[in-house]
């Protein structure tokens, strides 16, 4: 494993676009890395970003930024993959999918070729639960070390919302989202309390009257984030890498976490063989293990379709041949 001075080796395929660069500074403040590696195609922008970076290291942990081919990724020990094509005017989703599954497909097997047997590969780029599969799909990486950043990001905002709400701060809430990362993503309310206690006892007791109006104006707000911060500054960057580097904070420590990371579904809620988010054990290893929720009828429907969306998209990729 590459290290420096017995910290963690991360590159960042992508790293000099906003999210890649964007996720590199988060990490510098993490303690946990030695060693950042930029790997773009546009090569002067990533130097420029690299020595942006080191000139704020001093006041950081030790750390040192560098660019670097695809050969650079093989002794890092988290590999982050950022890249890909933007939506272009007129295009469609599905275009847009096909093209970057076509990118990474070229991609992800020169990324992976040369590494190491314990590294894990974390898939940023949208949709990310697809191009997740894909990853895996197109490398010789065993499912488990190969995690999508999911919902993390959609669970964050979930949090802060009800933070807001209520006026209390975010560790006291517990509330997740699971599912796709987009528009059929669940917002798990009957797992959610306050302080331990459920959301509608809670509610209760601040006297709010009407549950159902609040949990769908909390979900309109959830689901609608990105669209309101692209609409108004082009582009979402720094919040998804505060969760990706939360994400590699947790195989890079030493402590197990659960986090909504994407990654491959054997059964849980009725789903096999497709990449979705669901609270999972993340560690060194990548995901330990994927737990179930206790869903109520309504939930458990609306996970499953998710996952049905997902399943559709991938279908229509026809993997062997891109």
């Amino acid at each position: 494993m590459g290290t420096e001075t017995e910290k963690g080796t991360v590159a960042i395929v992508g790293g000099a676009g906003a999210v890649g660069s964007s996720t590199a500074f988060a990490l510098m403040d993490s303690g946990l890395v030695g060693e950042i590696i930029l790997v773009d195609i546009a090569d002067e922008r990533a130097a420029g970003e690299a020595m942006d970076l080191n000139h704020g290291a001093f006041f950081t942990s030790p750390v040192r930024v560098r660019t670097g081919g695809y050969e650079d990724c093989w002794d890092a020990d988290v590999v982050i993959v950022t890249a890909g094509a933007s939506q272009a005017p007129d295009e469609t989703r599905l275009d847009l999918l096909e093209r970057n599954a076509g990118i990474f497909a070229e991609m992800i097997p020169e990324v992976t070729r040369g590494l190491d047997d314990d590294a894990v590969v974390l898939v940023v780029t949208n949709p990310v639960d697809v191009l997740s599969y894909v990853t895996w799909s197109v490398s010789d990486l065993p499912a488990d070390r190969v995690i999508g950043s999911g919902t993390v990001l959609d669970t964050s905002r979930f949090r802060t919302a009800l933070s807001h709400e209520f006026d209390v701060g975010p560790s006291n809430v517990h509330a997740y989202v699971i599912g796709e990362h987009g528009d059929s993503e669940v917002l798990v309310w009957s797992a959610t309390n306050l302080g331990g206690v459920p959301i509608d006892a809670y509610c209760r007791h601040r006297d709010v009257e009407d549950l159902d109006a609040l949990q769908s104006r909390i979900e309109d707000e959830v689901r609608d984030a990105a669209y309101e911060i692209i609409e108004r500054k082009g582009q979402t960057n720094y919040g998804v890498a505060r969760a990706v580097a939360a994400a590699t904070e947790r195989v890079l420590g030493d402590d197990d976490a659960i986090l909504t990371v994407s990654t491959l579904l054997d059964g849980q809620h009725g789903i096999d063989d497709v990449y979705l988010s669901l609270p999972a054990t993340v560690n060194r290893g990548g995901v330990r293990d994927v737990l179930e929720f206790d869903l109520d009828a309504e939930e458990r429907a609306a996970v499953q379709e998710s996952a049905a969306i997902v399943r559709e998209s991938i279908e229509q990729l026809d993997i062997d041949a891109v």
